[in-house]
């Protein structure tokens, strides 16, 4: 920080500590009935610049001076500058007596509805700006502006009437429009399209309307070994796909375990016309009779 900004901000700081100092050095003067004196110095703190909270405190106790000192019109003026300054101002019983507290109420009754009709028509101004968090906050002043005990007799009727309807909707109005919007909705997302589970080729066995069986290009079965001893019998059950080869072929009858390997084995070498449904190779099912004659 450069030195004359170091300065500066040490001058400040100094400055609004003297004039605390100087504020609570009127009220004790007041407390003690000094009331020229504390007016003196009250009134050379409001000559210079101070926050707005000490702006109203010191228009406060001048008002209290004055009254105590019998200037009720200058008293009159220094209560409508903390009024403006501050609507909702009052002082406690404990801070004042009852002839400053009613001199307050006096002044407040007759500020009161101009300053609720100006604060209105800011309000109002706020909102045709869009600015709806100001004018939300506006109308809510309005409205607890109306409540206000010391213009009761003047809130049940217009204008004040006619005010607090008005605020209560705009304000409704301002605040629904001042909040931020709900979140979009999360996105729907559709559930991955499943693939479509394949259908395994029907499998005819010439029972059906317009369906040709095969016909036999090869189904040679292989010779039985050894000596035909007594007459022996089997069967083979095979699919024929749409190609006319063996898909699968399975023993349904045994001859012999050794012979139905060897039959098994010859199945892969046999070829077939294929069978068709209206006109279409179709896959098959055909059973096979195995029959072992004995030797003649």
């Amino acid at each position: 920080m450069k030195p004359f900004l170091v300065a500066a901000f040490v001058l400040s700081a100094a400055g609004a500590g003297a004039q605390d100092a100087d504020l609570s050095a009127a009220r004790d003067l007041y407390a003690s009935a000094a009331y020229d004196d504390a007016l003196t110095l009250l009134n050379r703190l409001r000559s210079a610049d101070h926050p707005a909270s000490q702006s109203r405190a010191i228009e406060q106790y001048r008002a209290f001076c004055l009254l105590a000192l019998g200037r009720s019109a200058d008293a009159e003026q220094a209560i409508e500058a903390v009024v403006a300054a501050e609507p909702s101002f009052q002082p406690g019983e404990s801070d004042a007596s009852p002839r400053i507290r009613s001199a307050f109420t006096s002044v407040r009754r007759r500020m009161l509805p101009s300053i609720i009709q100006a604060r209105y028509a800011q309000a109002k101004a706020s909102f045709d700006r869009k600015e709806f968090a100001a004018a939300a906050d506006g109308f809510a002043q309005v409205l607890t502006a109306i409540g206000d005990p010391d213009v009761a007799a003047e809130a049940k009727q217009p204008p004040l009437s006619d005010l607090r309807m008005l605020a209560g909707g705009f304000q409704e109005l301002a605040a629904k429009a001042a909040a931020p919007p709900p979140p979009p909705p999360a996105p729907v997302v559709a559930p991955a399209p499943q693939p479509p589970v394949p259908v395994a080729p029907r499998i005819y066995t010439g029972g059906e309307v317009n369906v040709v069986a095969p016909v036999v290009v090869n189904q040679a079965l292989p010779p039985f070994p050894g000596q035909v001893v007594i007459p022996r019998s089997g069967k083979v059950e095979v699919v024929i796909d749409e190609s006319g080869a063996i898909e699968t072929a399975i023993i349904t009858t045994s001859v012999t375990p050794a012979y139905d390997a060897m039959v098994l084995a010859a199945t892969r070498a046999w070829r077939y016309k294929p069978a068709t449904a209206n006109g279409v190779a179709v896959k098959f099912r055909k059973t096979v009779q195995i029959t072992i004659k004995l030797a003649g």
